[in-house]
C-alpha cells in the first residue's frame, strides 16, 4: 500500500514547489529597464552619444537600437569596437536643430557715401603781364607787374567778352604785384590774350586756353621785355641847321630875283 502512495506523492510535492516557483515570480517587482532619451541632433545634424563608464559597443547597441556594425563603422573603431569613457560616439544623423533666433539691437541705417553736389556759380581769373627782364619767358621773384598792357577774356560761346588794362602796383599786404582779375565768370571754355605795351617785347605766348570751373580762381602769366632804344644821330652831324639857313637864303634870293624881274619888264 505504501509503495503505491510514492508515486502520488511526488507528483504532489512536484506540483506544490511549481505553485511556489510562480508565486515568488509573481510576487518580485519587475525588472526596471534603462531609459535612453534620443539627443538632439547638432548644428551640423549628427547625434552624438558620450561613453560612460564600463559600456561597450554592445550596451550601447542594446540601449540605444543602434547596431554594433554601424557603431564601429561609423566612429573608425577598431576590430573589437574599443572604447573609452567620455568618448563622443556618432550614433545617427538626423536634421540640424531648430535655433530660436534672440532678438538682437535693432540694425542702425549706415549711410551711403554722399551723394557729390554738382559745383554751380562762377569763377574767378587773374591774369599776371610781368616785366620778363632775362627774357626768358618765366617770371622770377623779382619781376613785377607791367602797366599800360591789355588783357582780352572771351568765352569760347561767346557769351562772355571782357577786356582789361594791367597795372604796375604791388599789394602791401603780400608784396605780391597786383592782378588783372575778372570776376563772376561762368563756366566754360575761354582764351585769355594779352596785349604788350609800346616799347615792350612779348616773351611769351600772348594767347592761352583755359576751361573755367565753378568756385574755382585760376591764374594766368604773360611775360613782356622792355625794348632796348638806340639814338642814331642825324645825317651830317652838325651841318644841318647851318645848311637850313642857307637853302632858306638862297630861296629868298631867287624870289626877290623874280620880283626885280617883273617889275623891270613892266616899265618897258
Amino acid at each position: 500500500m505504501k509503495i503505491r502512495l510514492l508515486p502520488f506523492f511526488g507528483i504532489s510535492l512536484a506540483l506544490v514547489l511549481l505553485f511556489a516557483m510562480a508565486a515568488s515570480v509573481l510576487a518580485a517587482p519587475a525588472p526596471q529597464v534603462q531609459q535612453y532619451a534620443t539627443p538632439t541632433p547638432g548644428p551640423d545634424g549628427r547625434i552624438i552619444y558620450i561613453v560612460k563608464a564600463g559600456e561597450t559597443c554592445t550596451s550601447i547597441s542594446l540601449l540605444t537600437g543602434v547596431p554594433v556594425d554601424y557603431i564601429r563603422q561609423t566612429n573608425r573603431l577598431d576590430e573589437n569596437c574599443s572604447l573609452q569613457e567620455g568618448q563622443d560616439l556618432v550614433i545617427g544623423v538626423g536634421g540640424p536643430a531648430a535655433v530660436t533666433p534672440t532678438a538682437g539691437p535693432a540694425p542702425t541705417a549706415t549711410l551711403g557715401p554722399p551723394t557729390p553736389t554738382p559745383v554751380s556759380g562762377t569763377a574767378e581769373l587773374c591774369v599776371l603781364l610781368y616785366g620778363d627782364v632775362n627774357g626768358d619767358g618765366l617770371r622770377q621773384e623779382e619781376e613785377f607787374g607791367v602797366a599800360g598792357g591789355a588783357v582780352s577774356v572771351t568765352s569760347a560761346n561767346g557769351t562772355y567778352s571782357q577786356t582789361q588794362q594791367t597795372v604796375a602796383q604791388i599789394d602791401p599786404e603780400t608784396e605780391e604785384p597786383v592782378r588783372t582779375c575778372f570776376f563772376n565768370m561762368p563756366p566754360g571754355e575761354y582764351t585769355v590774350s594779352a596785349a604788350v605795351p609800346d616799347l615792350y617785347n612779348a616773351t611769351t605766348a600772348m594767347s592761352y586756353d583755359l576751361e573755367v570751373v565753378p568756385g574755382n580762381r585760376a591764374f594766368v602769366g604773360f611775360g613782356a621785355q622792355p625794348r632796348l632804344q638806340v639814338e642814331e644821330p642825324a645825317e651830317g652831324g652838325g651841318r644841318t641847321p647851318l645848311l637850313g639857313i642857307l637853302g632858306a637864303a638862297i630861296l629868298l634870293t631867287g624870289v626877290g630875283l623874280g620880283i626885280y624881274v617883273w617889275r623891270t619888264v613892266k616899265k618897258r
